[in-house]
């Protein structure tokens, strides 16, 4: 198989529409499309094929012959042309017609035919944007808050030092085949809105003595042995960071120990195994090594793009706020921020799922184009985030959001809720989260959550125990499971309560594991009873973790307990031994998963 593994990050040279982030090599996608064929007409072995398919981006799904494309956004930037192409992509490539944003700020396309992933490549590549190195054993899509150079309080604008970060590691020699793959976040305030706990390594933007530089994290990760990431430095100059970052990839990359078994192969165990301490001094050894005298030129790598002046000019006519409506002001309340740059807006587009159909995408960049510079940005809450809207303009840009369809409230609140696809695609699926995540908002539809202290909640979902919905760190999670009826399996969910990520409700932690399963097909009624509950039993102004912590484990088990007899497998209960959007009796068909290939 020809592939090629060069010692470092191909020159980058700026594109005339000042688009591209990452470097495109068409070669690649022609080395590709050559292996594909030869893959197909039984030249090449299907093991070798799989990592090879994967380095470019490429996942397999549990439908046979059908794939995964996964294309990086670094920071989740996009520009309008980006935007449309991706439109255009869901039309001519996806049977479902749509693309998927996911936790890390990718745009994901599901059920493509292999013989068609070549020609996708190529039209997302006219554009600047690739699948390069986004599964694999790598560094993939390297994520940042998308308010990042206009939050207020924040440290500074780390935009530019993602891009650096992840134009360094693209086919880096160091990370073509590390132990497991790495995830990546930067956080421009000292609040930590990336969630870097929760990542392989996590970059959070400090000043010190006038200086900029970085708390540098590592050994933080979800999945089955869920663990927060520990301080590496606590500041290091950002000239320094990413030969920081490098030393502590090669010694990851070196650990023979986590090779002999991918699934227990992440960098934090690395950590739990070496201890911090040690795992530190390995780090500043590696740094006194030749290779560190030669640091990466920080200037020719850093992302320059003066957003300000992208910027919509102020209307000529506004339509004025209007005094009474009170679904706008609900909006502005939930749906935006204040930038620190005065009299512009930070705008969240709530995206159902995630998922943004075809017909909708070149809509949603005409609205950046009008309001907000052209640009967009992905968050980890799977949500489209607008960037200098003019407050002037804010009336018009909800009118318009309204029409297509993206207007809705609630975000950060109990209706927000996050999952990954789950059996709609993933072998690693064990239960249709996406099915989920439609029965709970339809039931949250039909009550009351207007309760502060509900409102402010979290759900998340994953159809695996991985965690690719995040939902270690929620305050209601489910990972997917599976249990035994009297008329034989049932889609279930194992629930997590009292989790955190947001600083304004307290430090990331993770959620409580609650020994009981609850039937895929009961969790919203489970969802209700949970919240009757909290709110016939909390002390006065009593958040839910801390009721969570205060009453412990034993009553929420009871509570879900009750859920847990499902009866037998007859007319009345035949539902319940059905995932949710499904028509057929469920059966755990869980495949061999890539990410450890």
């Amino acid at each position: 198989m020809t592939t090629t593994h060069p010692t470092q990050t191909p020159k980058w040279t700026p594109d005339p529409k000042g688009q591209r982030i990452l470097t495109i090599l068409p070669g690649e996608i022609e080395n590709f499309e050559n292996e594909v064929s030869k893959f197909r007409a039984g030249q090449v072995d299907a093991t070798q094929f799989t990592r090879f398919r994967l380095r470019q981006g490429i996942y397999g799904q549990r439908q046979a012959d059908r794939q995964m494309v996964r294309v990086k956004i670094p920071f989740g930037g996009l520009t309008y042309e980006q935007m449309v192409v991706l439109g255009k992509v869901c039309d001519r490539y996806t049977p479902l017609k749509k693309g998927h944003l996911t936790t890390r700020e990718n745009v994901q396309y599901h059920h493509v035919p292999l013989p068609d992933v070549p020609g996708l490549l190529r039209m997302i590549g006219d554009v600047g944007l690739t699948t390069r190195e986004a599964c694999g054993n790598t560094v993939r899509n390297v994520v940042a808050n998308p308010t990042s150079g206009v939050l207020k309080g924040e440290a500074f604008d780390v935009t530019p030092y993602v891009a650096a970060y992840a134009r360094w590691f693209l086919r880096h020699a160091t990370t073509q085949d590390m132990p497991r793959k790495v995830k990546t976040a930067f956080s421009s305030a000292a609040t930590d809105p990336s969630i870097t706990k929760i990542h392989d390594m996590g970059f959070i933007a400090k000043v010190k003595d006038g200086k900029r530089g970085f708390e540098i994290l590592v050994g933080g990760g979800t999945s089955i042995m869920p663990r927060l990431a520990d301080t590496l430095f606590d500041f290091v100059p950002v000239e320094d960071f990413i030969t920081s970052a490098e030393a502590a990839l090669r010694i990851f990359n070196r650990q023979d120990e986590e090779r002999k078994n991918r699934m227990k192969a992440r960098i934090k165990y690395t950590l739990t195994r070496l201890g911090v301490e040690e795992f530190r001094r390995q780090v500043l050894e590696e740094l006194k090594g030749d290779w560190a005298k030669n640091k990466p030129d920080l200037n020719k790598l850093l992302w320059h793009e003066d957003e300000e002046k992208l910027a919509a000019p102020k209307p000529a006519h506004p339509t004025p706020w209007p005094k009474s409506d009170a679904a706008f002001d609900l909006w502005v309340k939930e749906n935006t921020e204040e930038q620190k740059q005065p009299g512009f807006r930070i705008v969240y587009a709530l995206v159902d799922r995630g998922d943004i159909f075809a017909e909708q995408w070149t809509p949603l960049a005409e609205l950046a184009k009008e309001f907000a510079g052209s640009r967009v940005r992905i968050d980890q809450q799977q949500n489209m985030v607008f960037r200098w809207v003019r407050t002037e303009s804010l009336y018009d840009f909800y009118l318009q959001l309204k029409k297509v369809g993206f207007a809705g409230t609630g975000r950060e609140t109990i209706k927000d809720i996050v999952t990954c696809p789950g059996t709609d695609s993933c072998k690693l699926g064990i239960t249709s989260s996406m099915g989920l995540n439609k029965a709970l908002t339809e039931m949250l539809d039909t009550i009351d959550v207007s309760d502060p202290l509900i409102r402010e909640l979290h759900i998340k979902a994953s159809g695996c125990p991985n965690g690719c919905g995040q939902h270690h760190i929620a305050n209601i999670g489910f990972h997917g499971a599976a249990m035994k009826g009297q008329g034989g399996q049932a889609p279930a969910y194992e629930l997590f309560l009292g989790g955190n990520y947001e600083s304004k409700t307290g430090a990331t932690r993770f959620g409580t594991r609650i020994k009981a399963r609850v039937p895929a097909r009961m969790a919203p009624q489970a969802v209700k009873s949970l919240l009757d509950y909290y709110k016939s039993n909390r002390q006065q102004d009593e958040r839910f973790n801390a009721f969570v912590d205060r009453v412990g484990t034993k009553p929420f088990e009871a509570l879900f307990g009750e859920f847990g007899d499902i009866g037998p497998l007859n007319r009345e209960n035949i539902e319940k031994y059905m995932d949710w959007g499904k028509t057929v009796l469920y059966k755990i068909e869980r495949g061999e998963g890539e990410c450890a290939v």
